[in-house]
């Protein structure tokens, strides 16, 4: 049985949820409780020397990284998250990495945290995300395809990235206004069950 170790509202914890849904496998879950430190645990650094979430036990070996453990359920699960087309693939990429690589590591709470201490006050968290998120996200929007998913009608690698940006930009105050394409991909990925079953508020807690 694969064993996801997990934190409900962690966005990479919530994209190889998705993908764990969307590859019909069931999972155990271990909390790794980010607010009490757990992932800070020797127990938890032998797992993910970075002690971040998740970690992923899957085919006899732990997994670090979630569009690492995203690839490889894709690769040997034969799931299509990523077209076979070349420029169709890195295109896929483009999108996921706007969301996994540059909105979300400097949307990180440690991040954020560090950054508001040592502003002196000038920096709040809440203007801080919305200032990164609604600046990634309107790229994102701008890169997208007028179809119902990020790159037509299947779902790939960037709809499992968006998600739970979706959820961290509502949670955040992020105005999505100006995002048609975005709102109307985040809808249609809504009614899914392996989108709807990793919700933060559908995760065990």
């Amino acid at each position: 049985m694969p064993k996801l170790f997990d934190y409900w509202r962690s966005s990479a914890s919530y994209r190889v949820r998705i993908a764990l849904g969307l590859a019909g496998l069931k999972w155990d879950t271990e909390i790794v409780n980010l607010m009490a430190a757990d992932h800070q645990t020797p127990d938890h650094f032998s797992r993910n020397p970075q002690g971040f979430v998740p970690a992923l036990w899957l085919d006899g070996q732990m997994f670090t990284q979630s569009l690492a453990m995203i690839e490889y359920l894709d690769e040997t699960r034969h799931l299509g998250f990523l077209p076979s087309d070349p420029a169709e693939r890195a295109h896929a990429r483009a999108l996921a990495y706007v969301i996994a690589m540059d909105i979300h590591p400097v949307c990180n709470l440690n991040v954020v945290h560090y950054a508001v201490e040592n502003s002196n006050g000038a920096i709040k968290d809440q203007q801080w995300m919305q200032h990164f998120i609604s600046k990634g996200l309107t790229a994102f929007e701008n890169m997208v395809t007028d179809t119902p998913y990020c790159l037509g009608s299947k779902v790939t690698l960037p709809d499992i990235c968006l998600m739970p940006q979706i959820y961290n930009a509502n949670r955040w105050g992020v105005d999505l206004t100006e995002m048609p394409k975005i709102r109307r991909i985040a809808k249609a990925l809504q009614y899914l069950s392996a989108f709807s079953n990793a919700h933060p508020n559908n995760a065990p807690q």
